[in-house]
């Protein structure tokens, strides 16, 4: 064989392996013959025309995502960031128009994402953004399918992932959020202090109640007692007012004992005379009849009327 044909033969197996072509799984291929759309191919192995046909590219037919991130204002005059992602896909019946009516896929969605989110959410207070961000994707998602369906893409989904306010925004509405906070538990803590002061109000009712009943049982037992020690001295031959009188100064000196056996007792200056407790109990008849007196005359007054 003469040398000059191994270039040929050369040449020629690379040609003929041109020819063969793979396009890979969930992937379309574009043919063009001579400049011209000719054909799609889809996975598998494949034969073309070499120096006659040409692979124009090749588009994927898997999901995709894009996430746009687009700063508007609110309703309230607050900045907002908001990372929307969109997943979206080529049709697969509708290669042609998503390769050849349609440069830049990704610009265009981007251009309607921002349209669609600088229009819904001024229309939002801030708090409101946060609750109907699914309504904002829905929106989104709506405009899209409409715009991208005529270039061959499906929007499958679109989500608003983040929400970022201002950072002096979010430092106030946390500031807000622990004064809302602080409050509650100041209301609580106020509800317990009440319920306390409360119960020891009903305490302290409850025990003055008792110490007054025995207080009052006590001088009945006292007057009880006076009452047997009378009887007993009347037994023996003293009478009533005698009687009252030794009780009065026995009480009396048992009250001195009392007072000079404690040592840390303050001074108190009583009088300490045998006359004393007899000096006493005519003062206190005197008062009782004084007073008997007075509501006798006060009766009469009201009758003659």
């Amino acid at each position: 064989m003469p040398i000059f044909m191994y270039p040929v033969i050369f040449f020629g197996i690379i040609i003929f392996l041109s020819s063969f072509f793979i396009i890979k799984q969930q992937t379309a291929g574009i043919i063009e013959r001579f400049g011209k759309f000719h054909s799609i191919r889809h996975s598998g192995l494949h034969l073309k025309i070499p120096l006659v046909d040409r692979i124009a590219g090749k588009l994927s037919l898997k999901i995709q995502q894009l996430d746009v991130i687009v700063e508007t204002k609110t309703l309230d005059d607050v900045f907002v960031k908001l990372k929307v992602s969109v997943q979206y896909k080529v049709i697969r019946d509708k290669v042609y128009e998503a390769f050849y009516k349609l440069d830049y896929p990704h610009d265009q969605i981007t251009s309607y994402v921002f349209d669609v989110v600088r229009a819904e959410v001024p229309k939002m207070r801030l708090d409101d953004v946060f609750v109907k961000k699914d309504d904002i994707a829905i929106a989104v998602k709506a405009e899209l399918n409409d715009a991208m369906m005529e270039y061959g893409y499906d929007i499958i989904k679109t989500l608003v992932t983040d929400i970022d306010p201002d950072a002096q925004v979010k430092e106030a509405m946390n500031r807000i959020n622990a004064a809302e906070r602080e409050k509650v538990a100041a209301q609580y803590e106020g509800d317990a202090q009440r319920i306390l002061i409360v119960e020891k109000a009903k305490a302290e009712a409850e025990s003055k109640r008792l110490q007054g009943q025995g207080i009052a049982d006590q001088r009945r037992e006292i007057a009880r007692g006076l009452e047997e020690s009378v009887e007993v001295l009347n037994k023996v031959g003293i009478n009533s007012q005698e009687a009252s009188a030794l009780i009065v100064v026995t009480q009396h000196y048992d009250t001195l004992q009392s007072i000079g056996g404690e040592t840390n007792s303050n001074l108190i200056l009583l009088p300490n005379s045998p006359q004393a407790g007899s000096q006493m109990l005519n003062d206190m008849v005197a008062s009782f009849t004084a007073s008997n007196q007075i509501g006798e005359a006060m009766k009469k007054n009201k009758k003659s009327e």
